[in-house]
């Protein structure tokens, strides 16, 4: 039986114990990952080791597949009333709600979110989605379809079986609650896995899996890095569907091995260089409020960070004068400070890529208006970065930093600006600011990008669709369309009589 680790905080915003399993969640049962192989859990605010997480191994995936194999064939599936379903993701978003600040505060230590973000946005969104799902797992209905008064045909949309998921670290327990939702609510059953940098939130949401109900072998977790879990899921040929949330690159991987082995359903949220374009006619001080939400908000991290910001001619100086201000205001420090905006990046790795591309820029000739260097002395913090005169073949300009690095960029030309704002191989999210409501939708309409936000940036909802153009993905997360990436559909043909 593996260890369970306790951790103890005494903060401002937080005070408790919090014990959190450290195995792997296979088939209702924790375990240690099968060769012992540990993984080490460290605190992006000051670079030092919490805990140690058990790593799983391809022999895990294998008896995780054969534990949801048999779940679904047994007591979930078909065999498990969508009502029912229903209750337990109910039943699980009220557990969740009773452990917000417990959930807020594990995301907080081991991502290096704020407390109050991860409150507000992530553990609120993953209520949300968990209760969304709920509604909809006693919906997914088919169809009837006249053919003829010989015939009677009708469609059925039915669960596919075992799923893959492998989520990201920058929105841990949210992207659990995106995965986890919608294929439950259709029926499947899952092996999911974290990343291996923030392993946490997950452990703690397989905890309250059990505490909801959830039969042994529909839900399971299992810690371990891309190159072993990751790469058993994608290729494994007992799994129906691998979904994956992650980098470009990574995803391109997914989708080979998915090719390579049984053709896997295969849907992927992938990168992103998203625009946010800050037209004269704007509510300046909500454009500048939101356009700091749109690329500091989580650090940066995040796929739809409006990184590209496109400023009016005639605004630029005013605007670029009043947002380099703002920028230098924000709170970077500790995750569980009262008044911080900005903690630590999530870790060492992905500290030093985005001091790369920092550097690269400054040796490309871009200026740094604001920020552009480490916070602090312990820790992965940078402070919130602007670059101006930049070119648009700068590394800075193109490629996804994922970090608070944002470029600023003068325009003159509505045609001009949508045709700079596409050119990217990304078409996640962009953002427009405008009093011009025919100006923002054929702006909007001219855009290739899964989400337009006007006059607002990086909102989310259970509800809304989420997903890209172009290399940012495949498929759609949320929304009663990201059933349709957990569902097969039948077509069931009656003949009343008629002979061939």
């Amino acid at each position: 039986m593996p260890s369970v680790y306790t951790h103890k905080f005494d903060t401002p915003v937080f005070k408790g114990a919090v014990e959190i399993p450290t195995g792997i969640f296979i088939d209702g049962k924790w375990r240690d990952g099968s060769d012992g192989e540990l993984i080490d859990v460290i605190n992006p605010a000051t670079g030092k080791v919490i805990t140690q997480v058990s790593a799983g191994t391809k022999k895990d995936v294998d008896e995780a597949v054969v534990a949801a194999q048999r779940a679904f064939d047994t007591v979930w599936g078909l065999n498990c009333p969508g009502y029912e379903r229903g209750k337990l993701l109910y039943r699980l978003a009220e557990l969740l709600e009773k452990h917000q600040d417990e959930f807020a505060a594990v995301e907080a230590l081991d991502n290096g979110k704020t407390f109050s973000w991860a409150k507000k946005a992530d553990v609120t969104m993953s209520i949300g989605t968990f209760r969304y799902y709920a509604g909809w797992a006693d919906k997914i209905q088919g169809n009837t379809i006249e053919t003829s008064k010989d015939k009677i045909v009708y469609t059925t949309h039915e669960p596919l079986g075992v799923v893959g998921q492998i989520i990201p670290w920058n929105f841990p327990l949210m992207m659990l609650s995106w995965k986890l939702g919608p294929a439950l609510a259709a029926g499947n059953t899952i092996i999911l896995k974290p990343s291996e940098f923030t392993p946490l939130t997950a452990l703690l949401a397989a905890k309250l899996t059990q505490e909801a109900g959830f039969p042994p072998g529909v839900v399971n977790i299992i810690n371990g890095y891309g190159s072993t879990v990751g790469n058993a899921i994608s290729h494994h040929m007992h799994i129906e569907k691998v979904a994956f949330t992650g980098s470009t690159i990574v995803g391109r991987k997914v989708l080979e091995a998915a090719a390579k082995t049984n053709l896997k359903e295969t849907s992927l949220e992938l990168g992103g260089k998203s625009p946010n374009i800050i037209f004269d006619d704007c509510d300046i001080e909500q454009a500048i409020d939101w356009t700091i939400h749109g690329i500091f908000w989580n650090h940066g991290q995040a796929c739809c960070a409006g990184s590209r910001i496109f400023v009016h001619a005639k605004i630029y100086d005013k605007f670029l004068a009043l947002f380099t201000e703002r920028t230098k205001e924000i709170k970077v420090g500790d995750p569980f400070g009262n008044d911080t905006y900005q903690g630590p990046q999530v870790s060492q790795q992905q500290y030093d890529r985005i001091m790369e591309f920092i550097d690269s820029g400054k040796q490309q000739g871009a200026k740094v208006v604001a920020g552009g260097e480490r916070w602090g002395t312990e820790g992965y913090f940078i402070k919130p970065t602007i670059f101006t005169e930049t070119k648009n073949t700068m590394r800075i300009v193109q490629e996804e930093i994922f970090g608070p690095v944002g470029v600023v960029i003068k325009f003159d030309d509505d045609e001009d600006v949508v045709r700079q704002a596409n050119d990217t191989v990304y078409g996640l999210a962009a953002a427009m600011f405008t009093k011009n409501i025919d100006r923002a939708l054929k702006c909007s309409q001219a855009l290739r990008a899964g989400t337009t936000w006007i006059n607002c940036a990086n909102q989310l909802h259970p509800q809304v669709p989420f997903g890209g153009y172009k290399q940012s993905g495949i498929g759609r997360e949320l929304g009663q369309y990201a059933l349709e990436h957990y569902t097969a559909v039948k077509a069931v043909h009656i003949n009343l009589g008629h002979t061939p």
